[in-house]
């Protein structure tokens, strides 16, 4: 889904303002995902019949329940960086209209 081309300033805030929470839930399932990994290599490890901890972990980092989580975190940074991609260019659009507005009244004292 292509974002719609923001050019009006009060779009721009309204989408930071609207997005700010999906944006936050977005970060905190990608913080999860990335400390539960570290839960789930651990689980998965307690879990295998191997002495070695070599065996053991290679055992958790092959594991079809880790190979998921991982993907999970994937999908999860790729919402979460979108947003913020989204949020950034909300910010430049407000920035730009800052610039214009300025330039527009530089230009009104100069003429008037």
């Amino acid at each position: 889904m292509k974002p719609k081309r923001v050019t009006d300033a009060n779009v721009a805030i309204d989408f930071i303002y609207t997005n700010a929470k999906p944006y936050a839930e977005a970060k905190a399932k990608r913080i999860y995902l990335e400390e539960f990994r570290k839960t789930k290599k651990a689980l998965l490890m307690s879990s295998s019949d191997e002495t070695a901890a070599v065996a053991r972990e290679q055992y958790a980092y092959a594991h079809p329940e880790y190979a998921e989580l991982i993907k999970g975190l994937q999908a999860a940074v790729e919402v979460e960086e979108t947003l913020r991609w989204q949020m950034v260019a909300a910010q430049a659009r407000v920035e730009v209209w800052r610039s214009e507005e300025a330039s527009a009244r530089l230009v009104d004292r100069v003429t008037a």
